[in-house]
């Protein structure tokens, strides 16, 4: 069955680095845009960060571009976004998602927490 598993969540303080991972399987991950979402306590879900299928293209929310990088592995059917500076807004529920047409796919999310 489908399946994505985030992991790399945490307690992080202002200004440190976090790298979530979301391993994927049970559907063609090569052919799947891929992206990363957030949800903080009373806010909806935002977008944050998308990968095309094959990695060549990426674009990010402006709260954090220059601070955040998606990339992917289509080896070993992973998605990273790399969090550096991270500030206490960044606080959230982190999600990832696999598009492919009208399909998406959702993982369980990663509680990420920026606080002193």
């Amino acid at each position: 069955q489908v399946q994505l598993v985030e992991s790399g969540g945490g307690l992080v303080q202002p200004g440190g680095s976090l790298r979530l991972s979301c391993a994927a399987s049970g559907f063609t991950f090569s052919s799947y845009r891929m992206s990363w979402y957030r949800q903080a306590p009373g806010k909806e879900r935002e977008s944050v960060a998308n990968i095309s299928s094959a990695g060549g293209s990426t674009s990010y929310a402006d709260s954090v571009k220059g601070r955040f990088t998606i990339s992917r592995d289509n080896v070993k059917n992973t998605v990273y976004l790399q969090m550096n500076s991270l500030k206490p807004e960044d606080t959230a529920v982190y999600y990832c998602k696999g598009s492919y047409r009208s399909t998406n796919y959702w993982g369980q999310g990663t509680q990420v927490t920026v606080s002193s």
